[in-house]
Protein backbone atom coordinates (compact mmCIF):
# COMPACT_ATOMS: atom_id res chain seq x y z
CA UNK A 1 0.00 0.00 0.00
CA UNK A 2 1.10 3.60 -0.66
CA UNK A 3 1.41 4.65 2.75
CA UNK A 4 3.07 1.13 4.02
CA UNK A 5 5.41 2.09 1.87
CA UNK A 6 5.86 5.98 2.64
CA UNK A 7 7.30 4.89 5.75
CA UNK A 8 10.49 3.17 3.39
CA UNK A 9 10.81 6.08 1.44
CA UNK A 10 11.49 8.14 4.91
CA UNK A 11 14.07 6.01 6.35
CA UNK A 12 15.57 5.71 2.51
CA UNK A 13 15.39 9.24 2.25
CA UNK A 14 18.13 9.59 5.12
CA UNK A 15 20.35 7.43 3.01
CA UNK A 16 20.02 9.52 -0.04
CA UNK A 17 20.71 13.18 1.97
CA UNK A 18 23.58 11.49 2.85
CA UNK A 19 24.39 10.59 -1.18
CA UNK A 20 23.62 13.95 -1.95
CA UNK A 21 25.73 15.38 0.60
CA UNK A 22 28.78 13.14 -0.16
CA UNK A 23 28.25 13.92 -3.91
CA UNK A 24 28.45 17.76 -3.68
CA UNK A 25 31.64 17.09 -1.18
CA UNK A 26 32.93 15.08 -3.98
CA UNK A 27 32.60 17.41 -6.82
CA UNK A 28 33.23 20.36 -5.32
CA UNK A 29 37.13 19.56 -5.02
CA UNK A 30 37.15 19.61 -1.32
CA UNK A 31 38.74 16.26 -0.47
CA UNK A 32 42.16 15.54 0.09
CA UNK A 33 44.36 13.25 -1.17
CA UNK A 34 43.38 12.68 -4.76
CA UNK A 35 45.54 13.65 -7.52
CA UNK A 36 42.45 15.05 -9.56
CA UNK A 37 40.63 17.01 -7.52
CA UNK A 38 37.82 16.87 -10.44
CA UNK A 39 38.02 13.54 -11.45
CA UNK A 40 34.57 12.11 -11.16
CA UNK A 41 36.13 8.58 -12.18
CA UNK A 42 38.76 8.83 -9.19
CA UNK A 43 35.58 9.93 -7.06
CA UNK A 44 33.29 6.82 -7.34
CA UNK A 45 34.75 4.32 -4.72
CA UNK A 46 34.82 7.36 -2.83
CA UNK A 47 30.58 8.20 -3.31
CA UNK A 48 29.75 4.54 -3.47
CA UNK A 49 31.52 3.57 -0.30
CA UNK A 50 29.21 7.17 1.37
CA UNK A 51 26.11 5.51 0.34
CA UNK A 52 27.10 2.72 1.68
CA UNK A 53 27.83 3.91 4.98
CA UNK A 54 24.69 6.01 4.75
CA UNK A 55 22.01 2.99 3.48
CA UNK A 56 23.61 1.16 6.79
CA UNK A 57 22.70 4.65 9.07
CA UNK A 58 19.18 4.54 7.39
CA UNK A 59 18.97 0.44 8.27
CA UNK A 60 20.17 1.09 11.80
CA UNK A 61 17.88 3.83 12.52
CA UNK A 62 14.92 1.76 11.17
CA UNK A 63 15.67 -1.15 12.97
CA UNK A 64 14.96 0.51 16.56
CA UNK A 65 11.42 1.93 15.64
CA UNK A 66 7.92 0.09 14.89
CA UNK A 67 7.26 -0.18 10.63
CA UNK A 68 4.38 0.02 9.64
CA UNK A 69 4.14 -1.90 6.54
CA UNK A 70 0.58 -2.48 5.77
CA UNK A 71 -2.14 -1.20 7.31
CA UNK A 72 -4.49 -3.38 5.08
CA UNK A 73 -3.62 -6.21 7.47
CA UNK A 74 -5.61 -4.30 10.36
CA UNK A 75 -9.54 -3.83 10.95
CA UNK A 76 -10.21 -0.14 10.92
CA UNK A 77 -13.09 -1.12 12.53
CA UNK A 78 -11.81 -1.07 15.42
CA UNK A 79 -11.80 2.29 16.10
CA UNK A 80 -13.93 4.98 15.38
CA UNK A 81 -11.64 7.64 16.03
CA UNK A 82 -9.70 9.30 12.33
CA UNK A 83 -6.34 7.67 13.53
CA UNK A 84 -5.23 5.26 15.92
CA UNK A 85 -2.17 3.29 16.40
CA UNK A 86 -0.97 0.59 18.58
CA UNK A 87 3.50 -0.24 19.22
CA UNK A 88 4.89 -3.15 20.66
CA UNK A 89 8.33 -1.35 22.12
CA UNK A 90 10.03 -4.42 22.88
CA UNK A 91 9.63 -6.30 19.89
CA UNK A 92 8.80 -3.37 17.44
CA UNK A 93 6.11 -4.83 16.02
CA UNK A 94 2.85 -2.46 15.37
CA UNK A 95 -0.09 -4.56 16.59
CA UNK A 96 -2.49 -1.98 15.40
CA UNK A 97 -2.80 1.13 12.85
CA UNK A 98 -5.76 3.36 11.26
CA UNK A 99 -4.90 5.97 8.91
CA UNK A 100 -1.56 6.62 10.80
CA UNK A 101 -0.27 8.52 8.64
CA UNK A 102 -2.71 11.18 7.85
CA UNK A 103 -2.11 14.64 8.71
CA UNK A 104 -4.21 15.59 11.86
CA UNK A 105 -4.41 18.75 14.35
CA UNK A 106 -2.20 17.44 17.96
CA UNK A 107 -4.08 19.56 20.33
CA UNK A 108 -2.18 19.46 23.39
CA UNK A 109 -0.34 16.39 22.33
CA UNK A 110 2.04 18.92 21.31
CA UNK A 111 3.23 19.11 24.71
CA UNK A 112 5.11 16.23 24.55
CA UNK A 113 7.81 17.51 22.48
CA UNK A 114 7.34 20.87 24.32
CA UNK A 115 8.28 18.66 27.22
CA UNK A 116 10.99 16.62 25.34
CA UNK A 117 12.70 19.98 24.54
CA UNK A 118 12.58 21.01 28.01
CA UNK A 119 13.94 18.44 29.39
CA UNK A 120 16.46 17.55 26.67
CA UNK A 121 18.35 21.26 26.53
CA UNK A 122 17.16 22.69 29.27
CA UNK A 123 18.48 22.69 33.25
CA UNK A 124 15.37 21.99 35.26
CA UNK A 125 16.38 23.65 38.12
CA UNK A 126 16.58 26.96 36.06
CA UNK A 127 14.62 29.97 38.13
CA UNK A 128 11.89 31.21 35.17
CA UNK A 129 10.03 34.14 35.54
CA UNK A 130 6.97 34.37 33.84
CA UNK A 131 7.01 37.43 31.34
CA UNK A 132 3.58 38.99 29.36
CA UNK A 133 4.52 37.33 26.76
CA UNK A 134 3.13 34.00 28.15
CA UNK A 135 0.06 35.45 28.76
CA UNK A 136 -2.47 33.35 27.04
CA UNK A 137 -5.95 34.88 26.03
CA UNK A 138 -7.83 32.67 24.23
CA UNK A 139 -11.37 31.79 25.10
CA UNK A 140 -11.90 28.05 26.48
CA UNK A 141 -7.74 27.73 26.91
CA UNK A 142 -6.52 25.55 29.50
CA UNK A 143 -4.30 27.38 32.10
CA UNK A 144 -2.30 26.40 34.72
CA UNK A 145 -2.95 29.70 36.08
CA UNK A 146 0.92 31.32 36.26
CA UNK A 147 1.01 34.95 36.32
CA UNK A 148 3.73 37.85 34.91
CA UNK A 149 6.06 38.01 37.36
CA UNK A 150 5.90 34.76 38.88
CA UNK A 151 9.02 32.72 39.37
CA UNK A 152 9.30 29.13 39.37
CA UNK A 153 11.69 26.25 38.22
CA UNK A 154 11.46 24.57 35.02
CA UNK A 155 10.89 21.67 36.58
CA UNK A 156 7.87 23.17 38.24
CA UNK A 157 6.40 24.49 34.78
CA UNK A 158 6.57 20.87 33.22
CA UNK A 159 4.33 19.54 36.04
CA UNK A 160 2.22 22.98 35.17
CA UNK A 161 2.14 21.64 31.33
CA UNK A 162 1.46 18.40 31.28
CA UNK A 163 -0.58 17.67 34.38
CA UNK A 164 -3.52 20.73 33.79
CA UNK A 165 -2.48 20.89 30.60
CA UNK A 166 -1.42 24.78 30.79
CA UNK A 167 -0.89 26.54 27.86
CA UNK A 168 0.55 29.31 29.46
CA UNK A 169 3.31 27.28 30.97
CA UNK A 170 3.89 26.29 27.12
CA UNK A 171 4.69 29.76 26.30
CA UNK A 172 6.71 30.20 29.46
CA UNK A 173 8.94 27.42 28.84
CA UNK A 174 9.54 28.29 25.33
CA UNK A 175 10.38 31.90 25.74
CA UNK A 176 12.66 30.49 28.30
CA UNK A 177 14.50 28.39 26.18
CA UNK A 178 14.28 30.38 22.91
CA UNK A 179 13.45 34.06 23.58
CA UNK A 180 10.36 33.70 21.38
CA UNK A 181 7.05 31.41 20.62
CA UNK A 182 8.60 31.66 16.70
CA UNK A 183 11.73 30.65 17.62
CA UNK A 184 10.96 27.43 20.06
CA UNK A 185 8.84 26.60 17.47
CA UNK A 186 11.82 26.04 15.04
CA UNK A 187 13.46 23.88 17.48
CA UNK A 188 10.30 21.63 17.58
CA UNK A 189 10.20 21.22 13.88
CA UNK A 190 14.31 21.02 13.97
CA UNK A 191 13.85 17.98 16.71
CA UNK A 192 11.25 16.46 14.60
CA UNK A 193 12.77 16.46 11.80
CA UNK A 194 15.65 14.55 13.48
CA UNK A 195 13.41 12.53 15.11
CA UNK A 196 12.04 11.30 11.31
CA UNK A 197 8.98 12.89 12.08
CA UNK A 198 8.98 13.93 8.49
CA UNK A 199 4.99 14.79 8.44
CA UNK A 200 5.10 16.85 11.74
CA UNK A 201 5.01 21.02 11.75
CA UNK A 202 4.80 23.10 14.67
CA UNK A 203 3.76 26.61 15.00
CA UNK A 204 3.61 26.72 18.80
CA UNK A 205 4.67 24.80 22.07
CA UNK A 206 0.84 24.44 22.84
CA UNK A 207 -1.62 22.90 20.66
CA UNK A 208 -3.98 25.77 20.63
CA UNK A 209 -5.55 25.83 16.48
CA UNK A 210 -3.50 26.89 13.78
CA UNK A 211 -3.72 25.23 10.40
CA UNK A 212 -0.47 24.83 9.80
CA UNK A 213 0.67 23.31 12.95
CA UNK A 214 -0.42 19.02 12.03
CA UNK A 215 1.24 15.79 13.32
CA UNK A 216 0.59 12.14 12.59
CA UNK A 217 -0.07 9.32 14.65
CA UNK A 218 3.11 7.90 13.43
CA UNK A 219 5.28 11.07 14.06
CA UNK A 220 3.41 11.23 17.52
CA UNK A 221 4.83 7.56 18.54
CA UNK A 222 8.43 8.70 17.41
CA UNK A 223 7.96 11.81 19.54
CA UNK A 224 6.74 10.25 22.26
CA UNK A 225 9.24 7.23 22.11
CA UNK A 226 11.87 9.28 22.37
CA UNK A 227 10.60 11.44 25.48
CA UNK A 228 9.98 8.08 27.24
CA UNK A 229 14.02 7.71 27.13
CA UNK A 230 14.25 10.31 29.68
CA UNK A 231 13.37 9.54 33.34
CA UNK A 232 12.35 12.74 34.10
CA UNK A 233 9.57 12.77 31.45
CA UNK A 234 7.88 9.34 32.79
CA UNK A 235 7.85 10.86 35.88
CA UNK A 236 6.01 14.17 35.10
CA UNK A 237 3.95 12.24 32.67
CA UNK A 238 3.39 9.37 34.94
CA UNK A 239 1.74 11.92 38.12
CA UNK A 240 -1.81 12.41 39.05
CA UNK A 241 -1.25 15.39 40.83
CA UNK A 242 1.95 17.91 41.70
CA UNK A 243 2.19 20.75 44.44
CA UNK A 244 4.33 23.81 43.20
CA UNK A 245 5.46 26.26 46.00
CA UNK A 246 6.94 29.14 44.08
CA UNK A 247 6.39 32.54 44.42
CA UNK A 248 5.13 35.83 42.76
CA UNK A 249 6.02 39.67 41.22
CA UNK A 250 5.86 40.96 44.94
CA UNK A 251 7.52 37.80 46.67
CA UNK A 252 4.24 36.50 48.06
CA UNK A 253 4.75 32.45 48.30
CA UNK A 254 1.99 30.93 46.21
CA UNK A 255 1.41 27.21 45.97
CA UNK A 256 -0.82 25.50 43.67
CA UNK A 257 -2.12 22.03 43.12
CA UNK A 258 -2.10 20.44 39.67
CA UNK A 259 -4.15 17.25 38.49
CA UNK A 260 -3.89 15.28 35.37
CA UNK A 261 -6.20 14.78 33.08
CA UNK A 262 -6.07 11.05 32.12
CA UNK A 263 -8.36 9.04 32.71
CA UNK A 264 -6.83 5.41 32.99
CA UNK A 265 -4.12 7.11 35.36
CA UNK A 266 -7.11 8.74 37.55
CA UNK A 267 -9.14 6.06 37.94
CA UNK A 268 -12.18 7.43 36.00
CA UNK A 269 -11.38 4.87 33.20
CA UNK A 270 -10.86 1.24 33.36
CA UNK A 271 -7.86 -0.33 32.61
CA UNK A 272 -7.98 -3.82 31.02
CA UNK A 273 -6.83 -6.46 33.10
CA UNK A 274 -2.58 -7.22 33.22
CA UNK A 275 -2.14 -3.58 31.89
CA UNK A 276 -0.79 -0.48 33.90
CA UNK A 277 -0.65 2.83 31.97
CA UNK A 278 2.56 4.44 33.02
CA UNK A 279 2.78 7.88 31.01
CA UNK A 280 0.22 9.90 28.80
CA UNK A 281 -0.36 12.93 27.45
CA UNK A 282 -4.14 14.09 26.40
CA UNK A 283 -5.44 16.84 23.94
CA UNK A 284 -8.69 18.66 23.04
CA UNK A 285 -9.54 21.33 20.31
CA UNK A 286 -12.37 21.44 18.96
CA UNK A 287 -10.97 21.33 15.16
CA UNK A 288 -8.71 18.47 16.79
CA UNK A 289 -11.47 16.24 19.00
CA UNK A 290 -10.27 14.32 21.50
CA UNK A 291 -6.39 12.84 21.29
CA UNK A 292 -4.46 11.02 23.73
CA UNK A 293 -1.29 9.14 23.71
CA UNK A 294 0.05 6.95 26.21
CA UNK A 295 2.46 4.29 27.40
CA UNK A 296 1.36 1.11 28.84
CA UNK A 297 3.09 -2.11 29.97
CA UNK A 298 2.14 -5.84 31.38
CA UNK A 299 2.74 -7.76 33.43
CA UNK A 300 6.03 -9.02 31.62
CA UNK A 301 7.28 -5.21 32.53
CA UNK A 302 6.68 -5.39 27.82
CA UNK A 303 6.39 -1.87 26.57
CA UNK A 304 4.11 -0.32 24.48
CA UNK A 305 2.58 3.09 22.77
CA UNK A 306 -0.61 3.85 22.22
CA UNK A 307 -2.40 7.19 20.42
CA UNK A 308 -5.80 7.81 19.23
CA UNK A 309 -6.19 10.78 17.35
CA UNK A 310 -9.88 12.73 16.54
CA UNK A 311 -12.47 11.10 18.65
CA UNK A 312 -16.02 12.74 18.44
CA UNK A 313 -16.31 12.89 22.51
CA UNK A 314 -14.13 11.57 25.14
CA UNK A 315 -16.50 8.92 26.68
CA UNK A 316 -15.33 7.53 22.64
CA UNK A 317 -11.85 8.50 23.22
CA UNK A 318 -11.29 5.94 26.29
CA UNK A 319 -13.41 3.15 24.44
CA UNK A 320 -11.30 3.42 21.66
CA UNK A 321 -7.82 3.23 23.10
CA UNK A 322 -9.66 0.50 25.70
CA UNK A 323 -10.51 -1.07 22.13
CA UNK A 324 -7.02 -0.61 21.03
CA UNK A 325 -4.54 -1.48 23.91
CA UNK A 326 -7.01 -4.68 24.87
CA UNK A 327 -4.93 -5.90 21.75
CA UNK A 328 -2.16 -6.48 24.15
CA UNK A 329 -3.66 -9.09 25.86
CA UNK A 330 -5.36 -10.84 24.05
Amino acid sequence: MERGSKIRRRFAAFAVAGLVLSLSLCLSGCSVGLKDAYSLKERIPSIEASFAAEEEAAKGFASDLCVISDEGSFNPEDVTSQAGALFDLTDREVLYSKDAFEKLYPASITKVMTALIAIKYGNLEDQVTVTEDAVITETGATLCGIQPGDTLTLEQLLYGLMLPSGNDAGAAIAIHMSGSIDAFADKMNEEAKRLGATDTHFMNPHGLHDEDHYTTAYDLYLIFNEALKYPEFRTVTGSTAYTANYTNKAGESISKTWRGGNWYLTGEHETPEGLTVFSGKTGTTKAAGYCLIMAEKDTSDREFISVVLKSDSRLHLYDNMTNIISKIVK
